[in-house]
């Protein structure tokens, strides 16, 4: 593998393509007999994994099916967060920016990771692996949980499995390398950081003589919008060497500066990216440009269009109106229709 692509190139380059999760993996289900249950190895094969991520994979019948999960999760949370911009997280053009150090690179390697640390932590608790279960976090009232039938997401197996699957161990000199280490790091914190604890009361009349407590994931929408937060404000960076210890070092601007001669560490929180994106107006290796898409003519129309203009089209939509409860039990309303404005791009 050439530089940044050492890191996890086979999981990576096939998450963020993302066509072949979605196509090529059919769904197992909950209910697969035995002839299915082999189904999983089928699975791993169609992943591009490395030797040693393949192995994991075929021990663990979960673990494909998770991933297929992970991949839909991080495109349609990509998706969500970028409707509004000029790249919108399109399929299209993703394998070359994986070979670049753009900001939407960044967020691509964040999100997936993100991903992956949600839907393990989930599929644990779930019951869907075979080789991980509830959060088993030392404290008494975690431990008791299940006896009222709640189950907490598992992230501190989560994240232990993800960074062995990753192979994270080595502190590679190559820039780009460490620049995607840190963005997969960004991305399994974001997870951590909403780790809730919610509690439940259980007594006569609702007294709490009994208080059950259980980690609980925030929802992935929460993640994806604090890893946009940080796509907006992401940090450039530039190599410096320390000689202290040998190897280099992530180093960007100072925040609200815009001279690299103040130089400063990104927090462990920050995105960081090594080269200034194109524009993406126009149709590219990196995505199809913005012509024909949609837009908000009072939010996004301008910068969306990138000063080409947009048309206006009017359509007739028809909906649901006037409804009211009916005795008994159901809801009858009559069919409304309005005029629909609708503006898109000028090629």
């Amino acid at each position: 593998p050439g530089p940044g692509e050492c890191l996890n190139h086979w999981l990576f380059a096939f998450i963020l393509t993302g066509k072949e999760g979605l196509t090529h993996l059919p769904s197992l289900g909950p209910s697969a007999n035995p002839a299915q249950g082999k189904a999983h190895l089928k699975q791993c094969d169609l992943l591009k994994l490395s030797r040693k991520q393949k192995r994991l994979c075929q021990r663990e019948p979960g673990l494909a099916e998770t991933l297929r999960d992970a991949i839909r999760l991080s495109i349609m949370e990509c998706q969500y967060q970028f409707r509004y911009e000029r790249w919108n997280c399109s399929l299209d053009g993703r394998t070359s920016l994986l070979k670049r150090g753009f900001k939407e690179t960044a967020f691509l390697y964040a999100v997936s990771s993100a991903a992956l640390t949600h839907s393990l932590a989930r599929a644990c608790s779930a019951g869907r692996m075979e080789r991980c279960t509830c959060d088993d976090s030392p404290d008494l009232e975690n431990r008791k949980a299940w006896q009222w039938g709640v189950c907490g997401d598992n992230l501190k197996y989560s994240t232990k499995f993800l960074k062995n699957f990753l192979g994270q161990k080595k502190i590679s000199k190559d820039l780009r390398a460490k620049v995607d280490i840190h963005n997969t790091n960004v991305g399994i914190k974001a997870v951590k950081n909403g780790l809730k604890t919610t509690c439940k009361c259980h007594g006569v009349s609702g007294s709490c003589a009994v208080r059950t407590c259980w980690k609980q994931l925030s929802p992935f929408h929460e993640t994806g919008k604090i890893l946009k937060l940080r796509f907006d404000d992401a940090v450039k960076i530039f190599s410096v060497t320390n000689d202290a210890v040998g190897h280099s070092e992530l180093v960007g601007m100072q925040r609200r500066s815009h001279s690299p001669k103040s130089p400063a560490t990104p927090r462990s929180t920050d995105l960081v990216y090594m080269e200034d994106s194109p524009s993406f107006c126009r149709p590219s290796k990196y995505s199809l440009g913005t012509a024909g898409r949609t837009c908000s003519r009072e939010a996004s129309c301008d910068s969306l269009c990138c000063g080409r203009g947009y048309n206006t089209q009017s359509r007739m939509v028809t909906f649901s109106c006037h409804c009211q409860v009916q005795w008994c039990c159901y809801v009858e309303c009559q069919q409304c229709m309005q005029e629909e404005v609708i503006y898109s791009c000028k090629q």
